[in-house]
């Protein structure tokens, strides 16, 4: 399985962006799809998941409401709209992808793509 992240740039606060994530491959295991990320001196932390399934979603708190996940129809790529950005969303994104192991914000995810850059000016 491959993961392909893009989208991210330089944005000023209050601004939107969508990141798009591509996923490739041996695909067939692969039932939820997540966002990461990480800041400098940071951990890698939990911001949205996806179920292709059932189509249910988890979020981050300090997302939610500003963030969406979304998947195409085709369940070849995820998106993360963000609105709203602040300088706490400056990180690296990484997606994620993997079979539903328990709760979408509390599993292992099994495969990751490379990040991209999502820097916040204020």
């Amino acid at each position: 399985v491959q993961l392909q992240a893009s989208g991210g740039g330089l944005v000023q606060a209050g601004a939107s962006l969508r990141l798009s994530c591509a996923i490739s491959g041996s695909t067939f295991s692969s039932t939820a799809m997540a966002w990461f990320r990480q800041a400098p001196g940071n951990e890698r932390e939990f911001v949205a998941a996806l179920s292709w399934t059932g189509g249910s979603t988890s979020y981050a708190d300090s997302v939610k409401g500003r963030f969406t996940i979304s998947r195409d129809a085709w369940r070849v790529t995820v998106y993360l709209q963000m609105n709203i950005l602040e300088s706490e969303d400056a990180a690296v994104y990484y997606c994620s992808a993997g079979p539903i192991t328990g709760l979408l914000s509390n599993m292992t995810w099994r495969y990751w793509g490379q990040g991209t850059q999502v820097t916040v000016s204020s």
